[in-house]
Parts: C-alpha cells; sequence; structure tokens
C-alpha cells in the first residue's frame, strides 16, 4: 500500500499526544474525585465503578482519529488488471553464434519455440511484432494482434552476420512510435530482446536503452546459451569450432537503462519458462486503486461506535 499524501501521515502524530492528555485528565479527575470524597466514603458514594468501559469510547475515538488521517493521505494499492492494448516487439538476434547447439536443438531454434510460447501466452489484445538482426535490424511483422502472423515470421529466422544490438533497438523504438494512437495516446509498449552476447556493430545499445527509457519503453533481456557453446568457422581450408560463450553482462545493463527487467536461460525448458513469465507479465498492467473511502467509512463507524457507546454506558458523548 501506498500514500499518495503522505505528508498527511505527520498528523498521526497527534495521537501520542492526545493519549498523554487524556491520561493526564483522568488521573486530574480522581484527585478531584478523592479531594470531594473522603476515601472511607467512596465505595457508598459511587458502589459501581465503570474501570475498563470508561476508557472504551476514547479508545474508538483515537482509533477513528487515526484512520481518518491515514485516509487524508489518501491510501493506495497496485492492482494487475489485464491489459485492453498494447504492443510488444519481440528482437530476434540472428547474429552467427546463435547457431551454437548448447540449448537444444539451437540457441536460434530454442529462442523461436520460446517466442512460439510467448505468443500463445499472451493476451489477443496485445499486438506483437518481430525484427531480426545480425548486424542489420529488420522488421519482418509489425505489431499485430494477429499472433498468427508473428508466428509464421518466426519461422524466417536464419543465424548469420554479426551483432548490433543497439541498431535493433533503435529500430524496435521507430516500429512502436508509428502506432496509431488511441484518445491521442500511444498504447503501452515493449521490447523483448534476446541474444547471446555483446553489441559488436552499430550504434551503443546502452544509448539506445536510454532513448527507450525516455520513450517510456521497456526493455526485456533474455541471455540464451551456456558458456561452452561452439559453432562452425571455415579457417584455412578447414573447419574448426570456436568456443561463443554467453555473455549476458550488457544485456542485463540494458534492461536495467531502460527500467526492463534481465533474464538468463541455460536451456530450451528455462527459456520457454521465461517467455511464458513474459507473457503473462505484460498481458497485465498494475493500476493504482484508491482505498480513502474505504478509510473514510471506518472512521467515521468508529466515531459512531464511540459516541454510541458513551451516550449508552454514561449518558454523555465524552
Amino acid at each position: 500500500m501506498s500514500f499518495a499524501r503522505p505528508l498527511a501521515l505527520v498528523g498521526l502524530l497527534l495521537i501520542p499526544l492526545l493519549i498523554q492528555w487524556y491520561i493526564r485528565h483522568q488521573r486530574k479527575r480522581e484527585r478531584a474525585a478523592a479531594a470531594f470524597v473522603a476515601a472511607p466514603l467512596i465505595a457508598s458514594v459511587a458502589p459501581v465503578r465503570p474501570r475498563w468501559r470508561r476508557h472504551v469510547p476514547m479508545l474508538a475515538f483515537l482509533l477513528a482519529l487515526a484512520i481518518l488521517i491515514l485516509a487524508a493521505a489518501k491510501p493506495q494499492r497496485s492492482l494487475a488488471v489485464p491489459v485492453t492494448d498494447g504492443a510488444v516487439m519481440l528482437a530476434n538476434d540472428v547474429s552467427s553464434s546463435m547457431a551454437a547447439k548448447d540449448v537444444a536443438p539451437s540457441r536460434e531454434g530454442a529462442a523461436q519455440r520460446a517466442a512460439e510460447t510467448f505468443l500463445a501466452h499472451v493476451p489477443t489484445a496485445v499486438e506483437v511484432g518481430l525484427l531480426e538482426f545480425n548486424q542489420t535490424p529488420i522488421v519482418l511483422q509489425s505489431p499485430t494482434t494477429d499472433h498468427a502472423l508473428t508466428a509464421v515470421a518466426l519461422r524466417q529466422l536464419h543465424a548469420r552476420g554479426h551483432t548490433a544490438v543497439g541498431d535493433a533497438i533503435l529500430a524496435a523504438l521507430r516500429t512502436l512510435r508509428t502506432l496509431p494512437t488511441h484518445g491521442g495516446k500511444r498504447p503501452p509498449g515493449a521490447i523483448v530482446l534476446i541474444s547471446d552476447g555483446y553489441s559488436t556493430n552499430g550504434t551503443d545499445p546502452i544509448a539506445a536503452a536510454r532513448q527507450a527509457a525516455a520513450d517510456h519503453i521497456p526493455i526485456y533481456t533474455v541471455a540464451v546459451g551456456t558458456d561452452h557453446g561452439t559453432i562452425p568457422i571455415p579457417r584455412g581450408g578447414k573447419t574448426v569450432n570456436v568456443l561463443v560463450p554467453i555473455a549476458p553482462q550488457q544485456l542485463a545493463q540494458i534492461a536495467s537503462v531502460s527500467g526492463g527487467r534481465a533474464y538468463t536461460a541455460a536451456d530450451a525448458g528455462d527459456l520457454s519458462q521465461v517467455y511464458q513469465h513474459l507473457a503473462a507479465q505484460l498481458g497485465r498492467k498494475h493500476v493504482e486503486h484508491g482505498l480513502t473511502a474505504s478509510f473514510a467509512g471506518g472512521g467515521l463507524a468508529l466515531l459512531l461506535l464511540g459516541s454510541g457507546l458513551s451516550l449508552f454506558w454514561f449518558g454523555r458523548l465524552a
């Protein structure tokens, strides 16, 4: 729970002051009664004393005051509700290292299957597009609610070339910026970027991530692979296996700078779970639900309770 006007909570400092005043007031009444009636006569003058009951109305008043102060601070809680619009760009790395088979059937193949899992679980109201990137980003499918079209585009991915993560981010941002507005507002957007290592070409990816943050478009990065992946490279008339270990550090930084989150997957099962989680996460949005009316109603109910008990037991309000 959070508060829209937290400064109002300073009023809670009144509660201990009122408690001290009440204790002093009760002691003053007891001293006045003792001065008015001799001690041996107290039992005959006031044979039935209310004891704990005399404090109940005041306790109700204090609780009511505390709750009303909380109401003045405008309490609210965050609720997850299904999105009615939104757009996600899947950005798949298709550089040569994605052909490594340390993740079955390959990093690229596992990424395709995970993206299909994402499409199967993301709400139909969310538009999903796809771009592939090596040293050059290519938009294969603009964001659409017809997820079958995006699934068809996924089958066109082929690993080759180098890696330009920054250029891919900028291409995804351009695509999301061109989406039609609804009521003068652009639908909320996000980028899901899967890769296995550092950017080797093009725009600085951290600068691109800052641009995404400025556009309020978080980037969720997924690093796929292990430290033992290899790909065959022709050298000197023969083919040698070259080590292509995963390098998730830059991807984590991209996610952090943009306001997204970074994930790592060492096998196809983990990768599908990550994408299923992302589909659920991006299919919901958090809205603040005000609790002021509930708190105010509770405070007023306690005031009425305290007043009613005071009148019933003692024939007065205080």
